[in-house]
This record gives C-alpha cells, structure tokens and sequence, in this order.
C-alpha cells in the first residue's frame, strides 16, 4: 500500500491503494509463463482434459454405465478404440466420464484443504500467541499421521463415496496450506503498510483478507495446482482399495482397481485408465513447476 505525505503536518497518511498495478504483475506473469514451453505444453494438456470432461456425450455413443454382457473383454476395435471391459461397457466412454470425476475429486478436496487452511493460517500468523499454538498444534498432529493413511482412516469413518472422498482428501490438505499462510502472515504483518492500516482503525477482517491475504497469495496459488495431482493420485489409491468412489461410477483409480482381475489376458484394461491418469498428473505438475518459476520474485529479469 502507498503512503503519502500530509502538507501540512507531515505525517504518513495511508491512502489504500496498491503498491504496484496488479494487472500489470498478471500480464508479466503470463508472458513469463508462456516462454516456457513446458508448462506452455502442460496447460494445453489440461485445457484438453476439461474440453474432453464437459463434451463427453457428445464425443462418444455409448452409456458408460450400460451393460452389454454379451460385448465383455473385446479387443480395441473401430466400435471400442479401447476395447471393453468384463461389463461390456466401453473403456474409452468411462475414461471419458471418469475425467469428470477425477477432475472433481482433485479440485474438491484441493479447495476444502484450501479454505480451511487459509482462514486457520491467518488466525495464526496475525492473532500469534495462544491462538497459533492450539491451530500449529493441530497442525503436527495432522501432519504425525501419514497423509494416505489419514484419508484412509477419515474414509472408514464417513464411508465410501464421491462426497465423503472429498472431504476425506481435503482434510489432509489443510496443515499444508495453514502452515504456509502463517508463515507468509509472519513476515508481512510488521509491514508499513500493515502498521499505516491499523493506523486508520481498518478491522482486523479487512486487514487479514483484503490486505495481508493478496500479498501472500502466490506461493499457495503454486501449491494449489500442483497439489491437484497429488490428489487425484491419492483418490485413485482410495478407489483402487474399494475406499472411494464406487461402482458403477467411473473413476480411473476404482478402473484400475476392477480391472487388476484382467491384468494378464486382458491388460489394456489396467493400461489405459493408467496412461490417461499418468498424463494428466504430468500435465499438472509441467504447468506448476512453470507457475512456481513465473512467480518467483527471484527469477525476474
């Protein structure tokens, strides 16, 4: 925020306004962004996964919860680019209807981690004191409990199902996210233009959220997306346990998990629902290293 100075008296007077354009910081950061054909690569990727996600009854003829018994485990054909599975139903429409589900999982539960860390992380990082130490050591206790084995354990509680897989993963996701936030709350609190705030009697809500919270936003933004991945990865090892999303629902980890069964006579399909997870993990992780580098304050020319 910009200080000015009083004419007459001399004294700072806090006026509220940005200390840089923050269109101006997007714009450098996408151009950043963009020479990096990696990440550039990855966002294409991605951009393609959710096209094929929201247009998938469009692109495929088949109802990937119909069954054709007297169609099951056949081949890659011109009718089933994937073949079939041991349902007769077609691989290629359930992966297509799975991305919906796996995107919805990832980004769920990467959100429900995200609003509860950030509110925890700014109670923290600006009230200190007996506060941050009962949310820091709510925070070692999650983070004593190895992150698949809590969801693991959240998941017997609530029970199986799309829903409660969300809240499962997105439980597991909040220490990270709150321990990042206080730490960035630490060392934006001291500020002048937190002080010339204050100053102007401006509330702590407004002060938390409108004020420190936009300054300390782009570490997590690079969390966040990387973070998808690793929560589609975890909801996938639910699924294929029986813990997450359940038959006949489409999930490219409970896909893997039914078609172990199958894995030597009919192992296209195990290879496909991996290959199409495989590559959208990578896709996100290639956009996020690209993020995190046009972010870095560091690296700025």
């Amino acid at each position: 925020m910009l200080l000015s100075t009083d004419s007459v008296a001399g004294a700072p007077v806090y006026t509220g306004e940005p200390k840089f354009k923050k269109q101006g910081q997007l714009k450098e950061t996408m151009q950043r962004l963009m020479k990096n054909k990696l990440a550039v690569a990855g966002m294409v990727m991605i951009l393609i996964y959710i096209l094929l996600a929201i247009f998938a009854p469009l692109l495929t003829p088949y109802n990937y919860a119909e069954l054709h018994l007297s169609e099951k485990n056949q081949s890659m054909s011109s009718a089933h680019w994937c073949g079939t599975d041991d349902f007769g139903r077609d691989i290629l429409t359930r992966l297509l209807y799975a991305t919906r589900y796996s995107l919805g999982l990832g980004i769920g539960a990467v959100l429900i981690g995200l609003l509860v860390g950030i509110i925890l992380g700014c109670l923290a990082g600006y009230y200190g004191g007996v506060v941050e130490e009962v949310i820091m050591r709510f925070c070692d206790v999650m983070q004593a409990i190895p992150g698949t084995l809590l969801a693991i354990a959240i998941s017997m509680v609530l029970g199986s199902g799309f829903i409660n897989t969300i809240i499962a993963l997105g439980i597991g996701r909040i220490p990270i996210n709150c321990r990042m936030i206080r730490a960035q709350f630490l060392s934006q609190r001291k500020l002048e233009y937190v002080e010339a705030a204050q100053a102007t009697n401006c509330s702590k809500v407004n002060l938390m959220f409108r004020h420190i919270l936009p300054n300390t936003i782009s570490p997590l933004i690079v969390t966040t997306t990387m973070g998808v991945g690793g929560t589609i990865m975890m909801a996938a090892g639910l699924s294929f346990i029986n813990l997450g999303v359940q038959a006949p629902t489409p999930e490219w980890g409970a896909m893997i998990s039914a078609a172990r069964e199958y894995i030597r006579n009919y192992p296209y399909q195990i290879i496909f629902p991996g290959i199409f997870m495989a590559i959208f993990v990578l896709s996100l992780n290639l956009f996020g290293d690209g993020l995190r580098d046009a972010l870095d304050p560091k690296l700025k020319d």
